[in-house]
């Protein structure tokens, strides 16, 4: 298949013949983040062979590349955020690329074009590193630094399932691993090191040198070479659309007070706390340091899903250093603080809030230089790939803003979750809500995410980067379900639910979109899901897949996210909405027949098995069904505004005629 370019202008996806664009589709994959074959979180490990691992065969082996890249296709996805990691591309030591590794991301990356699949590349972490209990950078990072990651555990310095979990213990959920729980890390002293290093060593740690670098411009540094490594490879890809910033970064202690403790939103921090235990950055410190600290413990109320405080905890009781033999601490050697008769004393209490005079500007001062550098990196190879920014998720909910100085051609890639239904794993918390409460709250909350866009100068595309709902619900019930040999949508039910309203609100918004995600190794089992934490949000199972001839086998509430919608206009759209109780369709759009090529809706089977009717009022148009391609094809011929409606036909297709030919209609 032949895909036409697309690229930002403003704040609209448009192609080469000037069609509006809409991108809907798919994260792949969830597996991404850990290696092939045996790297998932549900096999132990010590990490010890990080710099021997390898990511072929993520998110699949090409030999399945086809079959996967089809069904997506088929789903009407025209977009997918690819999946890759710092760790996939240079976890042998520094400048050391997986050359194998990436001849086999570009491939997959050119088998998507051939199924009509646009690529963006996320390089994707959270928390840091699989050491640290996520995915993203590789070890050697923190060998760098002077970071034993083998004494984390240890010294409580990083949550990690695959110490923590008891793999003899049959049990999937375990006390000692709570669901969703790794996010805690972004508060323990690994990732504080880490990210404040990252954003802010050449400001905190300005000795701090490594291979005569800062120890910033290090880290950012061999970041950006892995990405520039990739790019070099996709250069010549013509529907590779560009590359993201970084996934979901943490900002380490930026803008925190050096004791300050955060236990519930206040106006030095105003997101929410996490659960674990409540550590200041000089807690961070001296934990690290190998001193036992006793803090304030949150857990979260399975109720409301809330982190509240619950006593007190003692971190590193038996005071294990997570510094390297012959390592110190760099923002001790700073002056950042002291240890006095083995307690630590602050020294400058706003080093992580002030400089120079003036407040730390997180956006301004650590976000918008890694965006210019990631500009900079990516498009010495295409100059016309777009930029996908993404600002730390917490900060972007409760009042952060991207950079003043913004890229051209970025787009706002910020992330959404329904929070509840991640943490509580259940669609009807509240039963008795009106019928579109949470349609119309998601709008509400998706309309923040738009405003964002706004702020950039000369606008920007919102493409929400990641959205989507557990498939464990309710202790893994259409599981359960499943196995006793039920095959009925109601197995689906609240998961169609819960997709419906969430697509419904980006529907009223006009918002692209790539839904979280598909896993080609997920399982239906509450202690391997997506092969990473016991997460479990993929749309794909290897366990749903049993009847091969059909090419919806192995999705799950497929009529949840497979929906018709425009993916490209001969002009510029006005409104767009589906009510899926019902399957009506309805597009509004400015027709421009200057525009050399149709518009193009999608319409799946699945919610039009005997095909449908098409009413069309407005400027006259020509209409062509393709029932094969699942898609209606409007050529306007004459300017003006168009009104579509798609409804169910009641007349089943006759016995053979399931793909008819193209059918023209001049309205």
């Amino acid at each position: 298949m032949t895909l036409t370019k697309v690229r930002p202008h403003a704040d609209l996806f448009l192609d080469a013949q000037g069609r509006q664009v809409m991108l809907r589709g798919v994260n792949l994959g969830g597996d991404c983040k850990t290696p092939y074959p045996d790297g998932g979180t549900q096999f132990p490990s010590d990490f010890s062979d990080h710099r021997q691992v390898s990511f072929i065969g993520r998110p699949f082996p090409l030999e399945e590349a086809d079959e996967h890249l089809a069904r997506l296709a088929g789903w009407g996805f025209n977009v997918v955020r690819l999946l890759t990691t710092w760790e996939a591309v240079e976890h042998a030591g520094p400048g050391l690329y997986d050359e194998a590794y990436l001849d086999y991301f570009a491939e997959v990356c050119r088998r998507c074009a051939e199924h009509g699949l646009h690529v963006f590349v996320d390089f994707h972490q959270d928390v840091w590193s699989r050491m640290s209990g996520g995915d993203g950078a590789p070890g050697w990072t923190f060998e760098a630094v002077g970071l034993d990651f083998a004494r984390f555990p240890a010294a409580g310095a990083a949550h990690v399932m695959q110490a923590r979990f008891d793999y003899a213990d049959p049990s999937d959920r375990q006390a000692v691993y709570p669901q969703m729980s790794w996010g805690s890390n972004y508060r323990l002293p690994a990732n504080g090191i880490m990210w404040t290093l990252f954003w802010g060593g050449r400001t905190f740690t300005p000795d701090f040198r490594i291979e005569g670098l800062n120890v910033q411009d290090f880290l950012q540094g061999r970041y950006l070479g892995a990405i520039d490594a990739v790019a070099r490879r996709l250069k010549t890809l013509p529907n590779v659309l560009g590359f993201d910033t970084l996934n979901e970064p943490g900002i380490g202690w930026l803008g925190q007070s050096l004791s300050y403790r955060h236990l519930a939103r206040s106006a030095e921090d105003p997101t929410p706390p996490r659960a674990g235990p409540a550590l200041s950055p000089l807690d961070g410190l001296a934990v690290a340091r190998g001193v036992a600290t006793t803090v304030p413990l949150l857990r979260r109320d399975p109720s409301t899903g809330a982190a509240e405080l619950d006593g007190e905890t003692t971190v590193n009781p038996d005071g294990v250093s997570i510094w390297a033999s012959g390592a110190d601490c760099p923002f001790e050697r700073a002056g950042v603080y002291r240890l006095e008769q083995g307690r630590p004393v602050a020294i400058a209490e706003d080093v992580f809030r002030r400089h120079a005079g003036r407040a730390l500007d997180i956006p301004n001062d650590a976000f918008g230089p890694l965006f210019r550098k990631v500009a900079e990196t990516t498009r010495k190879h295409a100059p016309d790939w777009a930029v996908f920014a993404e600002l730390d998720p917490f900060g972007t909910v409760f009042g952060r803003s991207f950079p003043d100085d913004m890229p051209e051609r970025s787009v706002n890639a910020s992330h959404w979750y329904d929070i509840a239904i991640l943490f509580r794993k259940t669609v009807d918390p509240e039963p008795d809500a009106a019928p579109g409460e949470s349609r119309d709250r998601y709008r509400r909350q998706l309309a923040h995410y738009a405003a964002l866009s706004r702020r950039i100068p000369g606008g920007a595309p919102t493409l929400i980067g990641e959205f989507g709902i557990p498939f464990d619900l309710d202790d893994g019930e259409a599981y359960a379900q499943w196995a006793l040999g039920r095959r009925d949508p109601e197995v689906w039910a609240p998961h169609v639910r819960a997709l419906a309203a969430m697509y419904d609100a980006m529907d009223a918004l006009l918002l692209h979109a790539t839904q979280w995600n598909y896993t080609a190794s997920n399982r239906n089992s509450l202690r391997i899901g997506d092969g990473w934490n016991q997460e479990d949000l993929s749309i794909f199972s290897v366990d749903q897949h049993d009847a091969p001839g059909d090419p919806d086998s192995g999705g799950r509430a497929v009529a949840g996210f497979c929906r018709p919608f425009a993916r490209a206009v001969q002009g510029r759209i006005g409104d767009m909405a589906f009510q899926g109780d019902v399957g009506v369709f309805h597009l509004r759009f400015d027709a421009d027949p200057a525009i050399d090529a149709p518009t193009e809706i999608y319409v799946p089977r699945i919610h039009y098995p005997t095909g449908f009717d098409v009413e069309a009022e407005g400027a006259r148009v020509r209409l062509v069904r393709d029932p094969a391609g699942q898609r209606l094809l409007v050529h306007a011929l004459a300017r003006g505004r168009v009104d579509l409606r798609l409804t169910p036909s009641p007349h089943p297709p006759t016995a053979g005629a399931h793909d008819p030919p193209p059918v023209y209609l001049e309205v």
